[in-house]
């Protein structure tokens, strides 16, 4: 676990305010039935009735944003899609979005056929909204076996797949693990495209190169005019790791994967022990 020396003093967190808190949302904001707790949502009001800006910082896209607003009482800004997608979720409003051209995608989907014989593809679009009617926002291949309900799904040929921009790319093995798939991918991608997953079950994340949640916390801190050096971050997965890794005070929560805790300044309670409201207490009461 990473120390960081400059918040810490005599075993505690300094006191002084960070400028901004990102959570990661499944596996860390929110519990395994999906549902932020009294007590998180208790801490996360008295941050934002500080004027400390809170964010979301997730995998999730724009779309699947709702559901969280409802339950914490207000419309947080949100960095979408592993970092690639800006959301304003009061407005609904993309304030921005990193792409994969179309050649990226066909590029990094003939390397994905080579190395990981018989996976499915997938696309996340986005549009100018969370819904944008105009663009189709989850699209997939016919051999693609989603991890999860996707109501949202328009299935492709192969090739129409990866035919347009796309904020990530999917890619599925259902016979694989998310870890297994991404070390024999990463190397022959030579870090052209961003390699990541948030589940070991067989699907790793692809976004353009660069594009981290840490990048969509940089950006957005300079969209709100606060300091992305005193940003305080939680995550529980390794598409959280650039995040906790840039974070003044990185945490991970005990149910986070090793490589997450690895990374983080400190390890808290699980997702169902409201293990970000215990750290937030510490600053907001």
């Amino acid at each position: 676990m990473r120390r960081a020396a400059a918040d810490r003093h005599n075993g505690e967190v300094r006191r002084d305010l960070p400028s901004l808190v990102a959570t990661d949302v499944d596996g860390t904001l929110i519990d395994d039935e999906e549902r932020v707790s009294d007590r998180t949502r208790a801490a996360v009001q008295a941050v934002v009735s500080s004027g400390t800006p809170f964010v979301l910082a997730t995998g999730r896209p724009p779309r699947w944003i709702p559901p969280v607003v409802e339950q914490l009482g207000f419309a947080p800004l949100a960095v979408c899609a592993n970092g690639a997608v800006l959301y304003d979720s009061a407005a609904d409003r993309v304030l921005s979005a990193a792409v994969l051209s179309a050649d990226e995608l066909a590029w990094v989907a003939d390397v994905a056929n080579s190395v990981l014989p018989g996976c499915g593809l997938a696309a996340e679009r986005i549009g100018a909204s969370a819904h944008d009617a105009a663009t189709p926002q989850f699209v997939s291949a016919p051999g693609y076996e989603h991890a999860w309900l996707n109501p949202d799904n328009t299935e492709l040929a192969d090739h129409e797949v990866i035919a347009e921009p796309a904020v990530k790319l999917l890619i599925r093995l259902a016979s694989a693990t998310s870890h297994e798939m991404a070390e024999a991918l990463a190397p022959r991608l030579c870090g052209m495209v961003d390699v990541t997953y948030s589940t070991d079950n067989g699907l790793i994340e692809i976004s353009a190169s660069g594009v981290t949640k840490a990048s969509g916390l940089h950006l957005m801190a300079e969209h709100l005019g606060v300091a992305a050096d005193g940003i305080v971050a939680f995550g529980d997965m390794p598409n959280d790791i650039p995040m906790l890794s840039m974070a003044r005070h990185g945490v991970a929560v005990e149910n986070a994967h090793p490589d997450a805790k690895a990374a983080a300044d400190e390890v808290t309670a699980t997702n169902t022990e409201d293990g970000v409201a215990r750290i937030l207490e510490r600053w907001w009461r």
